[in-house]
């Protein structure tokens, strides 16, 4: 299984960037496909997902009205469109995979919060993340 995220990069406050996820090696359309970031210093956070019949799609507070999320599934991609860039949203965006029939979206975002105080999202495969610098 393979998870390859693309089009991360430098851009200026108030700008744009999409990211793509490219998915291989499962079956794309029995799965959740989420987006995720690590701001530098920071925990995790769930930013989007989009659901395996993309008829659901689910996104944290911090990022509402400005990405959207969409996939392809001729092509095993998913997107997020990330428009307004503050500097806030700078971090490692990382793309995940989870069985659609073991979470559903909101779950997926939202994370379990562990007994150590951890954000545990439970993610069956992960890409390893591309960076987005939003400058000020």
């Amino acid at each position: 299984v393979q998870l390859v995220e693309s089009g991360g990069g430098l851009v200026q406050a108030g700008g744009s960037l999409r990211l793509s996820c490219a998915v291989s090696g499962l079956t794309f359309e029995e799965y959740n496909i989420g987006w995720f970031r690590q701001a530098p210093g920071k925990e995790y956070e769930g930013v989007s997902c989009i659901s395996s019949s993309a008829d659901s799609k689910y996104y944290a507070d911090s990022v509402k009205g400005r990405f959207t999320i969409s996939s392809d599934n001729a092509k095993n991609t998913v997107y997020l469109q990330m428009n307004s860039l503050t500097p806030e949203d700078t971090a490692v965006y990382r793309c995940a995979a989870r069985r659609a029939s073991q979470q559903v979206c909101e779950g997926i975002v939202n994370g379990r919060r562990a007994d150590n105080g951890q954000v545990i999202y439970g993610m069956d495969y992960w890409a390893k993340g591309t960076l987005v610098t939003v400058s000020s």
